[in-house]
């Protein structure tokens, strides 16, 4: 019989640096928020729903007005699949 492995999903590690590690997630939201907001903003301005966002070395990944993700500089983000 093969022994089963739990996995850890993302959000269980959140809560758990959240709770345990003293992080305070909302006032960290609120800092990443206040520093890509100027960004955004340029983007209205040219009605992008999506965009990459390169700012201290990183590539914060927006769509439809939500980071979805924060690359490292070596990594691409995977290409969207066309919506029909």
């Amino acid at each position: 019989m093969s022994r089963r492995r739990l996995r850890v999903c993302d959000h269980a590690l959140l809560r758990f640096v959240e709770r345990v590690g003293g992080l305070d997630v909302e006032a960290l939201r609120r800092s990443l928020e206040g520093s890509l907001n100027r960004c955004d903003l340029a983007a209205a301005r040219l009605h992008a729903e999506e965009m990459v966002i390169i700012a201290d070395g990183l590539k914060y990944i927006v769509v439809k007005n939500v980071v979805v993700t924060v690359l490292s500089p070596k990594m691409k983000p995977k290409r969207q699949r066309q919506r029909r």
